[in-house]
């Protein structure tokens, strides 16, 4: 497994742990790290650069998925689904130069990996329709 695809699951484990757990970030970014001391350093900077923005920057990006996820609110989707939109959305906006289709294929392989194959399609129809939203010109 590539170090951007292990950091991009770890990601997903902390807003999970986050969101579930309904802790604050710097409990989280605490008690994760501190379970997972042997993580590279390429690893975890990645990771904790996307944590970073998929918190500082929570309230715009649960905003952009809800536009995107036609009758969905995000308290109804599944946690893993609404963390991992939530992940890939950061990535779209902190790395603006990683290809999209990258950030979504990346996505789905983790979405089959820990959700369910509904939840694949949702989270490419989701991210695939944000992608095309931050491509507009301002």
């Amino acid at each position: 497994m590539g170090t951007r695809r292990k950091s991009r699951e770890l990601v997903l484990q902390m807003l999970f742990q986050a969101d579930m757990g309904k802790q604050s970030v710097d409990h989280v970014r605490q008690t994760f790290w501190a379970e997972h001391a042997g993580t590279s350093t390429d690893v975890r900077g990645f990771a904790d650069d996307l944590f970073r923005v998929a918190t500082d920057r929570g309230v715009e990006i649960d905003k952009l998925i809800e536009r995107h996820a036609e009758h969905w609110r995000m308290e109804r989707m599944a946690a893993v689904d609404r963390n991992l939109l939530r992940a890939g959305v950061a990535e779209f906006l902190a790395y603006p130069e990683t290809p999209r289709a990258v950030v979504i294929n990346e996505s789905l392989e983790i979405a089959r990996k820990f959700s369910s194959l509904e939840s694949v399609q949702f989270v490419n129809g989701v991210l695939d329709s944000v992608a095309k939203e931050l491509q507009k010109p301002a």
